[in-house]
Protein backbone atom coordinates (compact mmCIF):
# COMPACT_ATOMS: atom_id res chain seq x y z
CA UNK A 1 0.00 0.00 0.00
CA UNK A 2 1.21 3.52 -0.88
CA UNK A 3 0.70 5.91 1.38
CA UNK A 4 0.21 9.84 0.08
CA UNK A 5 0.76 13.04 2.28
CA UNK A 6 -0.84 16.07 0.59
CA UNK A 7 0.75 19.18 1.90
CA UNK A 8 0.44 22.56 -0.44
CA UNK A 9 2.29 25.73 0.74
CA UNK A 10 -0.47 27.60 1.01
CA UNK A 11 -3.33 28.13 4.05
CA UNK A 12 -6.03 30.70 4.70
CA UNK A 13 -6.89 29.28 8.36
CA UNK A 14 -3.17 29.28 9.84
CA UNK A 15 -0.38 30.29 7.69
CA UNK A 16 2.70 27.60 6.80
CA UNK A 17 0.51 25.62 8.76
CA UNK A 18 1.88 21.98 7.60
CA UNK A 19 5.32 23.15 8.71
CA UNK A 20 4.01 25.14 11.95
CA UNK A 21 5.78 23.84 15.25
CA UNK A 22 3.81 21.92 17.44
CA UNK A 23 5.59 21.66 20.75
CA UNK A 24 9.37 20.55 19.48
CA UNK A 25 8.70 19.69 15.77
CA UNK A 26 6.99 20.83 12.95
CA UNK A 27 3.05 19.76 12.27
CA UNK A 28 3.83 17.52 9.26
CA UNK A 29 6.87 15.74 11.04
CA UNK A 30 4.11 14.01 13.18
CA UNK A 31 2.45 12.66 10.53
CA UNK A 32 5.55 11.40 8.82
CA UNK A 33 7.20 9.40 11.71
CA UNK A 34 4.16 7.60 12.34
CA UNK A 35 3.64 6.84 8.77
CA UNK A 36 7.48 5.62 8.89
CA UNK A 37 6.81 3.26 11.73
CA UNK A 38 3.57 1.83 9.70
CA UNK A 39 3.80 -2.09 9.07
CA UNK A 40 0.98 -1.63 6.54
CA UNK A 41 2.47 1.39 4.47
CA UNK A 42 5.28 -0.07 1.83
CA UNK A 43 5.75 3.34 -0.26
CA UNK A 44 5.33 7.27 1.57
CA UNK A 45 5.12 9.90 -1.03
CA UNK A 46 3.82 13.33 -0.97
CA UNK A 47 2.04 16.02 -3.29
CA UNK A 48 3.11 19.42 -3.02
CA UNK A 49 3.93 22.13 -4.47
CA UNK A 50 5.57 23.99 -2.07
CA UNK A 51 9.45 23.46 -2.56
CA UNK A 52 10.10 24.05 1.64
CA UNK A 53 7.94 20.99 2.34
CA UNK A 54 9.79 19.09 -0.12
CA UNK A 55 12.46 19.37 1.03
CA UNK A 56 11.44 18.97 4.81
CA UNK A 57 9.92 15.60 3.65
CA UNK A 58 13.38 14.96 1.76
CA UNK A 59 15.31 15.00 4.94
CA UNK A 60 13.39 12.26 6.35
CA UNK A 61 14.58 10.33 3.58
CA UNK A 62 11.10 11.07 1.09
CA UNK A 63 11.71 10.36 -2.24
CA UNK A 64 10.41 13.71 -3.63
CA UNK A 65 10.54 13.44 -7.40
CA UNK A 66 6.86 13.82 -7.63
CA UNK A 67 6.09 17.43 -7.51
CA UNK A 68 2.44 18.63 -7.46
CA UNK A 69 1.62 21.02 -10.08
CA UNK A 70 1.03 24.89 -8.69
CA UNK A 71 -2.27 25.08 -10.45
CA UNK A 72 -3.61 22.14 -8.35
CA UNK A 73 -2.30 23.49 -5.18
CA UNK A 74 -5.20 26.34 -5.04
CA UNK A 75 -7.41 27.31 -2.47
CA UNK A 76 -10.60 25.60 -4.73
CA UNK A 77 -8.39 22.41 -5.65
CA UNK A 78 -9.97 19.24 -3.96
CA UNK A 79 -7.71 16.70 -2.59
CA UNK A 80 -9.30 14.15 -5.05
CA UNK A 81 -7.97 16.01 -7.99
CA UNK A 82 -4.66 17.05 -6.14
CA UNK A 83 -4.43 12.87 -5.79
CA UNK A 84 -5.54 11.98 -9.04
CA UNK A 85 -2.87 13.44 -11.10
CA UNK A 86 -0.44 11.99 -8.72
CA UNK A 87 -1.89 8.60 -9.30
CA UNK A 88 -1.62 9.59 -13.34
CA UNK A 89 2.25 10.20 -12.65
CA UNK A 90 3.25 6.86 -11.07
CA UNK A 91 1.00 5.11 -13.48
CA UNK A 92 3.16 6.74 -16.57
CA UNK A 93 6.23 4.95 -14.34
CA UNK A 94 4.63 1.60 -14.31
CA UNK A 95 3.87 2.22 -10.07
CA UNK A 96 0.52 2.62 -9.72
CA UNK A 97 -0.33 0.90 -6.37
CA UNK A 98 -3.04 -1.67 -5.52
CA UNK A 99 -4.51 0.69 -3.03
CA UNK A 100 -3.52 4.11 -1.91
CA UNK A 101 -3.83 5.46 1.94
CA UNK A 102 -4.48 9.16 1.90
CA UNK A 103 -2.56 10.55 5.40
CA UNK A 104 -3.56 14.44 6.15
CA UNK A 105 -0.80 16.50 7.97
CA UNK A 106 -3.68 18.61 9.90
CA UNK A 107 -3.79 15.22 11.94
CA UNK A 108 -1.11 14.92 13.30
CA UNK A 109 -2.51 12.02 17.09
CA UNK A 110 -3.13 9.55 14.23
CA UNK A 111 -0.72 6.83 14.98
CA UNK A 112 1.29 3.74 13.15
CA UNK A 113 -0.61 1.39 14.86
CA UNK A 114 -4.26 3.09 13.86
CA UNK A 115 -3.14 2.84 10.12
CA UNK A 116 -2.44 -0.57 10.49
CA UNK A 117 -5.57 -1.09 11.75
CA UNK A 118 -7.25 0.38 9.07
CA UNK A 119 -5.13 -1.13 6.39
CA UNK A 120 -6.23 -4.64 7.75
CA UNK A 121 -9.84 -3.37 7.76
CA UNK A 122 -9.57 -2.54 4.45
CA UNK A 123 -8.00 -5.68 2.53
CA UNK A 124 -10.71 -7.54 5.01
CA UNK A 125 -13.60 -5.82 3.54
CA UNK A 126 -15.30 -6.19 0.38
CA UNK A 127 -14.83 -2.22 -0.04
CA UNK A 128 -12.58 -0.47 -2.40
CA UNK A 129 -12.83 2.42 0.14
CA UNK A 130 -12.55 2.91 3.40
CA UNK A 131 -12.84 6.55 5.84
CA UNK A 132 -11.92 6.92 9.26
CA UNK A 133 -14.61 8.27 12.05
CA UNK A 134 -15.56 8.67 15.52
CA UNK A 135 -18.51 9.14 17.71
CA UNK A 136 -19.95 12.60 17.60
CA UNK A 137 -19.70 14.44 21.48
CA UNK A 138 -22.62 16.36 20.90
CA UNK A 139 -25.93 13.59 19.92
CA UNK A 140 -28.09 14.22 17.01
CA UNK A 141 -31.09 13.59 19.35
CA UNK A 142 -29.69 17.11 21.58
CA UNK A 143 -29.03 19.06 18.44
CA UNK A 144 -31.08 21.85 16.42
CA UNK A 145 -31.04 23.37 13.54
CA UNK A 146 -32.26 26.88 12.52
CA UNK A 147 -33.97 28.00 9.41
CA UNK A 148 -36.66 30.80 8.63
CA UNK A 149 -37.37 31.60 12.69
CA UNK A 150 -38.16 27.81 12.98
CA UNK A 151 -36.36 25.00 14.50
CA UNK A 152 -36.17 21.09 14.68
CA UNK A 153 -34.46 18.46 15.92
CA UNK A 154 -31.19 17.16 13.83
CA UNK A 155 -32.24 13.51 14.56
CA UNK A 156 -35.47 12.20 16.65
CA UNK A 157 -35.23 8.52 18.31
CA UNK A 158 -38.32 6.34 17.77
CA UNK A 159 -39.71 6.81 21.31
CA UNK A 160 -38.97 9.38 24.06
CA UNK A 161 -35.28 8.75 25.62
CA UNK A 162 -33.82 11.04 28.02
CA UNK A 163 -30.59 9.19 29.18
CA UNK A 164 -27.46 9.16 26.17
CA UNK A 165 -27.00 5.06 27.15
CA UNK A 166 -30.74 4.63 26.19
CA UNK A 167 -29.62 5.67 22.63
CA UNK A 168 -29.82 3.21 20.16
CA UNK A 169 -29.01 4.62 17.05
CA UNK A 170 -24.65 5.26 16.37
CA UNK A 171 -23.76 8.76 14.97
CA UNK A 172 -20.35 9.22 13.32
CA UNK A 173 -18.35 12.42 12.16
CA UNK A 174 -15.58 11.57 9.59
CA UNK A 175 -12.52 12.95 11.02
CA UNK A 176 -10.17 13.09 7.96
CA UNK A 177 -7.29 11.27 9.25
CA UNK A 178 -7.25 8.49 7.27
CA UNK A 179 -8.65 7.31 3.79
CA UNK A 180 -8.53 4.55 2.05
CA UNK A 181 -9.35 4.03 -1.75
CA UNK A 182 -8.41 2.01 -4.79
CA UNK A 183 -7.09 4.00 -7.75
CA UNK A 184 -9.88 2.53 -9.97
CA UNK A 185 -12.39 3.90 -6.98
CA UNK A 186 -11.13 7.53 -7.01
CA UNK A 187 -11.27 7.49 -10.67
CA UNK A 188 -14.42 6.29 -11.17
CA UNK A 189 -15.83 8.20 -8.35
CA UNK A 190 -13.48 11.39 -8.65
CA UNK A 191 -14.38 11.05 -4.45
CA UNK A 192 -12.70 9.12 -1.68
CA UNK A 193 -16.01 8.03 -0.19
CA UNK A 194 -19.75 7.18 -0.87
CA UNK A 195 -22.55 6.65 1.23
CA UNK A 196 -23.49 3.29 2.07
CA UNK A 197 -20.07 2.23 0.03
CA UNK A 198 -17.61 2.90 2.10
CA UNK A 199 -16.16 1.43 4.64
CA UNK A 200 -15.98 3.14 8.16
CA UNK A 201 -12.68 3.10 10.36
CA UNK A 202 -13.65 4.10 13.88
CA UNK A 203 -11.15 5.80 16.03
CA UNK A 204 -10.38 7.82 19.34
CA UNK A 205 -11.69 11.06 19.26
CA UNK A 206 -8.24 12.52 20.23
CA UNK A 207 -6.17 10.48 17.53
CA UNK A 208 -8.77 11.61 14.86
CA UNK A 209 -8.47 15.78 16.30
CA UNK A 210 -7.42 18.05 12.88
CA UNK A 211 -5.81 20.91 13.37
CA UNK A 212 -7.13 24.11 11.20
CA UNK A 213 -6.41 27.04 13.27
CA UNK A 214 -4.36 28.61 16.33
CA UNK A 215 -6.67 27.16 18.51
CA UNK A 216 -6.77 23.79 17.28
CA UNK A 217 -2.72 23.71 17.89
CA UNK A 218 -3.16 24.57 21.46
CA UNK A 219 -5.59 21.79 21.89
CA UNK A 220 -3.28 19.33 20.25
CA UNK A 221 -0.18 20.19 22.40
CA UNK A 222 -2.02 19.95 25.42
CA UNK A 223 -2.90 16.28 24.14
CA UNK A 224 0.48 15.62 23.22
CA UNK A 225 1.48 16.08 26.74
CA UNK A 226 -0.93 14.36 28.30
CA UNK A 227 0.21 11.09 25.80
CA UNK A 228 4.05 12.04 27.24
CA UNK A 229 3.14 11.90 30.56
CA UNK A 230 1.23 9.28 30.43
CA UNK A 231 3.84 7.18 28.76
CA UNK A 232 6.70 8.26 31.26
Amino acid sequence: MLALIPARGGSKGLAGKNLYPVLDKPLLQYTLDQAQKSEAIHELMMSSEDPEINGFASAFGLNVEYVRPANLAEDHTTTAEAVLHALDWLEDRGRLPDAIMLLQPTSPLRTAREMDAAAARFWQSDKASLVSVQKMKEHPFKCVCQKDGDWRYLAQPETFVSRRQDYSEDYYVINGAIYIVTPQWLREHGEFIAEGESELFEMDPISGVDIDDLADVFQVEALLKMRQHQLG
